[in-house]
C-alpha cells in the first residue's frame, strides 16, 4: 500500500521499484506518468523525479518522446551486473573482517541470518530478498566508504529484481543461499580473506546462474 511520504519523490521511486522487482510491472513496459500522478494522487514533477531517481538505478531507462520504460532483462544485463556486485560485496566483507573487534559487532549479521532463516521457513521470498540485503547495509558501517555505499546503494535494486526473479520460481534455492550466508559469516568471524573471496564468488556465480534460468524458462 502507498503511503504520503516525507521525501515524495523517493517514496513514489520506492513504490514503483517494489512493483518492478516484483514482476508486476515487465521488462519494456511504459510507465505513464499521467496515470501515476492518478492513481497515487501525487504531482507530476514528483513522478518526474522518481522517474529520475529509477534510472539511476537502473530499474527504468527514459527515452525522447518515449517516456519511462522499465528496462530489459537479458543474459548480458545480468551476467554484467552480478560480476560488478559479487566483486562489491567482497571488498565490504574484507572490511568487516579486518575491522570487527568484538562479538557484539557481529550481532546485527547474526540477528539478520535468523531473519533470513525465518523467511526461509515461511517461504516468503520478498522477506528473505529484503534482509538478504540488509546484510550490506549493516557492513556500510565497516568499510566507512561513502562512494561504495553510494554504487551499491543505486544498484542494489536491480540486484534485488534479479534475486526474486529467480528465487520466485526456485524457493528451494533460499537453503542453498542460508547455508552460504553461514559460511560467509564464519569466514569473517575467522578474518579468513581466501575463504570470504571464495564463498562471495561461489553466491555470485550461483545467482546469475538461477537468473539466467528463471529468463530461460519465461
Amino acid at each position: 500500500m502507498f503511503k504520503a511520504p516525507d521525501s515524495l519523490a523517493e517514496q513514489i521511486a520506492q513504490h514503483l521499484a517494489e512493483r518492478i522487482i516484483r514482476g508486476e510491472l515487465k521488462p519494456g513496459e511504459r510507465i505513464q506518468e499521467q496515470k501515476v500522478t492518478q492513481s497515487l494522487n501525487v504531482s507530476r514533477g514528483s513522478v518526474r523525479e522518481a522517474l529520475l531517481i529509477l534510472q539511476r538505478r537502473h530499474l527504468v531507462v527514459i527515452l525522447p518522446r518515449r517516456g519511462a520504460q522499465v528496462t530489459a532483462l537479458n543474459a548480458h544485463h545480468v551476467t554484467s551486473l552480478c560480476t560488478l556486485m559479487s566483486e562489491l560485496y567482497i571488498l565490504l566483507a574484507l572490511e568487516v573482517a579486518e575491522r570487527w573487534q568484538q562479538q557484539s559487532d557481529l550481532q546485527a549479521f547474526v540477528s539478520i541470518q535468523q531473519r533470513l532463516q525465518a523467511s526461509h521457513d515461511r517461504q516468503d521470498v520478498q522477506a528473505f530478498v529484503e534482509d538478504s540485503f540488509s546484510v550490506m547495509r549493516a557492513a556500510f558501517p565497516f568499510a566507512d566508504n561513502p562512494y561504495l555505499q553510494e554504487t551499491i546503494e543505486n544498484l542494489q535494486p536491480s540486484m534485488s529484481r534479479n534475486y526474486y526473479l529467480a528465487l520466485e520460481q526456485r524457493k528451494a534455492e533460499m537453503g542453498d543461499f542460508l547455508e552460504l550466508f553461514a559460511q560467509l559469516l564464519h569466514a569473517v568471524i575467522d578474518r579468513d580473506q581466501v575463504r570470504i573471496r571464495s564463498v562471495l564468488k561461489a553466491y555470485g556465480q550461483r545467482n546469475c546462474q538461477l537468473v539466467l534460468a528463471a529468463l530461460a524458462a519465461d
